[in-house]
């Protein structure tokens, strides 16, 4: 490139800036991207003084690019995507027996993968995983292994059961204060409940697990990431179904607790999946293994 040159934004503040124009808010990129929302609001504003204008303002809705950042965030994306491509086109280059890629859930990896994986990576430093949860249309290199959340009876995938089917109602100490007491499942009812738009932990199954058929909750507030419903479960703002080794600190430490010692064994769970037509790698065998082997060694009801 010849010319003057200008400062460029980071790799960090394109994709708050590409998350952000997806959530229409900083809290919703702060999950995604495994950030703090202050580090957001932080990397928003250095992108801004950089392109020299405001990309988003607030409405009623949240956060909506302004003209100048519908005009920046496209180039954005497609730098973006340009990067993973460049990234993903280094593979032949790299020994691929000692590289385990993995397709993770935020909130598993949020929750439970990442806490602990220092146990994995301590005693294998010679493997190279990487974790992915940002959708490209490249499929140049597919993951070697992909978390799931369901039944486990995935077409043309091994499916190896991690956690999960141990459910537990959860709520803040004082949204009991507020609604009334809970003794028994029929008691949901009086609460506003949180959902999520995609996990099937339906009310329906908790209540008749617990001897009430037709359970209906009143109020229903749905969100689309689980971290979200554990935020507002901790926030006081109703009951959610959660598994419980996603919430353990949390009702270890009091900000949720199991009223009456309530919850139900799902069917559905969080499952390690990989293609059952091609043989796993030695590094995968390896990581395979101790993730399953880390699964069952937490206590979980059965």
């Amino acid at each position: 490139m010849s010319g003057p040159s200008h400062p460029l934004p980071s790799t960090t503040g394109l994709r708050v800036v590409e998350a952000v124009a997806r959530h229409a808010s900083c809290s919703g990129a702060a999950l995604e991207l495994n950030m703090t929302q202050s580090a957001v609001s932080k990397q928003l504003k250095a992108v801004e003084q950089i392109v020299g204008v405001p990309l988003f303002r607030r409405n009623r809705r949240g956060l909506e690019p302004t003209e100048a950042g519908r005009a920046f965030i496209e180039p954005a994306r497609a730098a973006l995507s340009g990067l993973v491509a460049a990234v993903a086109g280094m593979a032949p280059f790299r020994p691929a027996q000692h590289r385990v890629r993995l397709h993770v859930l935020p909130i598993l990896g949020d929750r439970w993968l990442v806490p602990r994986f220092s146990g994995f990576s301590d005693r294998h430093p010679e493997i190279d995983v990487q974790f992915t949860t940002f959708v490209t249309h490249d499929t140049s290199e597919p993951p070697d292994a992909i978390f799931r959340f369901g039944e486990g009876d995935w077409p043309g995938q091994v499916c190896d059961y991690l956690f999960g089917r141990d459910v537990v109602l959860v709520g803040a100490p004082d949204v009991f204060g507020r609604f009334g007491g809970l003794e028994s499942a029929a008691d949901v009812a009086r609460f506003p409940v949180l959902d999520h738009f995609q996990t099937p932990l339906r009310w329906s199954d908790f209540g008749e697990a617990n001897g009430v058929v037709g359970l209906a909750p009143q109020r229903v507030i749905r969100f689309g990431f689980y971290a979200l419903v554990i935020r507002a479960a901790i926030a006081g703002q109703g009951l959610a179904l959660v598994p419980r080794t996603l919430v353990g600190e949390e009702l270890a430490s009091g900000q949720l607790v199991n009223p009456a010692g309530l919850g139900f064994r799902s069917r559905h769970g969080y499952w390690l999946t990989y293609p059952s037509d091609r043989p796993p790698s030695p590094a995968f065998a390896l990581l395979r293994d101790w993730l399953v082997a880390e699964a069952a060694g937490m206590r979980e009801a059965r």
